[in-house]
């Protein structure tokens, strides 16, 4: 379906155009943009998840492609324009969710494992308590003590989780005969997204991905930049079946010419939250950027350092274009998006548009505190959402506040833990994502962190930073300051409260997320 409309004066014209599609965790999108950065024309259809047994979640690749294919199709038609004027096609993916298929007659050997799936939970719990892991964390913590590497300190406190694709694949290979086999031949290939997309765009031909969506498996070290001969040695991962791995902003090839007509050059893969920071130009080392859509996500630019693993925080390469490598430092929040729709199916409210007007027509919670879940812990023990603190005066404008607020909180204790251990000044904080919509969340969160935060005008940043990419690789852009020049800015939200206004309520919370841990 059209997802918007193009802005006026969006005739066809000789002008040449970028396609910048991000596909999500529940939508598939696809924007067409001119030089000005503007959309021209939008399609998305809604991503259809799985969930063949409880706790798994999967992606029908077939399904998948035809949606691809559709909104690239359906946003050029709605932009007024024909094939033969996109310069260039950027691939944002959602990170984690992978797939495995047959290298000679490229069929797959399972549907799309969501990074949303929990199924190697056992797998995590046996791992996580083995006495293996803890000799390893002796040896790390010896070897960084003795040289003071980096390189050291992440595998001196390694944990194993269910969201880490290394778990699930360890999952594939010890449950699934055909893609063991097939491994022990070289004919097993694993792809993320972005490499399955390309493989289909190009018939088959390119097989690669990028070193943002790499890193962002878990299986690929940051410092060396190479798949991870240790975690693959130690989870008896087969090293035959990674994909050779490119720049960001680069020439892949060309969709064939039988899918869209023409001949489409494919000019940058990336992962959707590097994707994000891109398009959000935060290009400067200090610069932050906080996604706020199923889940939450808070990038810091690096720079040139790369920042070793500090348990809630994770280095990643953030883009790799010719010899500029941007490393980011990450921490995530699990279920921001997914709590407030499932808010909305159990008739909390009917528009999530109503949510900030609802929080705000009350002073508080009234003591409510809602617990995120749907995620397994370190230990391997799993944690469930719920509400704490109902009373009979208890209304739904309550309920809300409540999912809210626990956005809020947790924002603040993740940026809390990213200025303690992230020793970089923080400059500017730029949000996205559907959530930064509500107003509510945003005014709260400035307020508990005593920053300013920018809102840009298009909340869909892993598209345009997608095409951003796509762009320098094909000169529709020159450079980044030409990028900055783009950027608009619908809202800027400056702390309005002391956040200590916030204390009382922010420590009930932190107690009843204390509580939830033994349930």
């Amino acid at each position: 379906m059209p997802c918007g409309q193009p802005d006026s004066g969006a005739a066809a014209a000789p002008a040449r155009y970028v396609l910048g599609v991000d596909v999500g965790s529940t939508m598939v999108k696809c924007h067409v943009y001119d030089r000005a950065a503007a959309v021209r024309g939008s399609s998305c259809r809604k991503v259809e998840s799985l969930y063949p047994r409880p706790g798994w979640v999967e992606l029908d690749p077939e399904v998948l492609w035809s949606q691809f294919v559709g909104v690239i199709k359906e946003a050029v038609q709605t932009a007024g324009l024909h094939m033969g004027q996109i310069a260039g096609l950027g691939i944002s993916t959602q990170r984690g969710t992978f797939i495995t298929w047959h290298k000679r007659t490229g069929k797959p050997f399972h549907n799309f494992i969501s990074w949303q799936d929990i199924r190697s939970a056992e797998l995590v719990r046996s791992w996580n308590k083995s006495l293996l892991l803890k000799v390893i964390h002796v040896i790390f913590t010896v070897l960084h003590f003795l040289t003071g590497n980096d390189r050291y300190l992440a595998p001196s406190f390694l944990t194993f989780s269910t969201q880490q694709t290394s778990m699930k694949l360890s999952w594939v290979f010890k449950n699934i005969p055909e893609a063991e086999e097939a491994a022990k031949k070289n004919n097993c290939c694993f792809g993320t997204i972005d490499t399955w997309l390309l493989y289909r765009l190009t018939k088959g031909s390119v097989y690669a991905t990028d070193y943002s969506s790499a890193s962002s498996t878990g299986i690929f070290e940051p410092f060396t930049k190479c798949w991870s001969p240790t975690l693959c040695n130690l989870l008896s991962l087969p090293k035959s079946i990674y994909p050779p791995v490119k720049d960001t902003s680069f020439n892949f090839g060309s969709a064939d010419s039988e899918i869209f007509g023409v001949p489409i050059p494919i000019m940058a893969l990336v992962a959707d939250q590097q994707s994000a920071m891109f398009g959000e130009c935060c290009f400067h080392p200090g610069d932050v950027k906080l996604t706020m859509g199923t889940g939450g996500f808070w990038n810091v630019n690096t720079g040139e350092r790369l920042f070793a693993s500090q348990r809630s925080l994770y280095p990643l390469i953030g883009w790799k274009i010719g010899k500029e490598v941007v490393y980011l430092t990450e921490g995530t929040i699990s279920d921001i998006g997914t709590a407030i729709k499932w808010a909305q199916d159990i008739d909390l409210f009917t528009n999530v548009d109503e949510t900030a007007e609802m929080a705000q027509s009350i002073a508080d919670s009234q003591g409510v505190c809602f617990i995120p879940g749907l995620q397994v812990s370190v230990d391997g023990t799993y944690l469930c959402a719920s509400f704490m603190g109902l009373k009979p005066s208890t209304t739904r404008n309550h309920l809300v506040r409540a999912i809210l607020e626990s956005v809020a909180f947790r924002n603040k204790v993740l940026y809390d833990t990213i200025v303690k251990k992230v020793h970089i000044p923080l400059q500017t904080i730029r949000a996205d994502g559907g959530v930064s919509n509500n107003s509510f969340v945003m005014q709260m969160t400035s307020d508990l962190i005593n920053k300013k935060i920018e809102k840009p005008a298009n909340a869909d940043m892993s598209s345009l930073g997608a095409a951003f990419l796509a762009g320098l690789a094909s000169g529709f852009w020159t450079d980044k300051e030409q990028l900055k020049k783009l950027r608009r800015i619908e809202a800027v939200f400056e702390p309005q409260k002391d956040s200590e206004e916030y204390r009382p309520a922010m420590d009930t919370w932190l107690q009843a997320m204390k509580h939830s841990l033994h349930w």
